[in-house]
């Protein structure tokens, strides 16, 4: 009988060890999203003092990437990706938080005809841009910040938008026109839609 007790005792006491290291770990992980913050005035600001290293990353990025692919890629630091996605005809490759140095990413680099150097080049531009993501297509896509659960965007089309275009990039939630050429973006979706801020005060104002 104290075997008994003395396991059943045991056993609580790991369950509450590891709900408790569950709880720190929850904690610290929705700690670390909220730290950083932007705003929709520095994704402005952003774009009128890097409109030059914007445009060169995305030069970059388009001339690497190859026609018959799609690539969405974000950085974590200089050792990390936060995503490295690839799609072609044969399908798509979803990649989250990988090691640049990890077999995977030598794999989805032999793909794209890329080396690490390439992938350092495109760093570097990144960061000249004070960006931190590239998402090729039409627009093609460039992460600025990440902020709270969301993160902001240039959306960057090589010609002027349409009427059509510049009505479903222009509804003031998720997209704000800029000009004819580039619409802002913020994005979310973890926790459901996300919005500008201040679209909902407006609404309630409506």
């Amino acid at each position: 009988m104290k075997k008994v007790l003395i396991w059943g005792v045991s056993i609580l006491g790991i369950g509450i060890f590891l709900y408790v290291a569950y709880v720190v770990w929850v904690v610290s992980a929705f700690v670390g999203v909220f730290d950083s913050h932007h705003s929709k005035v520095d994704l402005i600001e952003n774009y009128k003092s890097k409109t030059k290293e914007i445009y060169q990353l995305k030069k970059y990025a388009e001339q690497i990437i190859p026609n018959d692919k799609s690539v969405t890629i974000e950085f974590e630091n200089d050792e990390e990706l936060a995503i490295f996605h690839l799609s072609d005809e044969k399908g798509r490759s979803s990649n989250w938080n990988i090691k640049i140095s990890a077999k995977k990413t030598d794999s989805l680099l032999t793909e794209l005809g890329w080396t690490k150097q390439t992938l350092t080049q495109l760093k570097e531009k990144m960061d000249n841009a004070n960006c931190i993501s590239v998402e090729s297509g039409e627009p093609f896509t460039i992460g600025y910040q990440r902020s709270g659960m969301g993160m902001y965007f240039y959306n960057l089309f090589d010609k002027p938008l349409t009427d059509s275009l510049k009505k479903a990039y222009n509804d003031g939630c998720m997209h704000i026109l800029y000009n004819e050429k580039v619409a802002l973006e913020f994005g979310g979706g973890a926790i459901g839609q996300q919005c500008f801020e201040g679209y909902f005060d407006k609404k309630i104002k409506r």
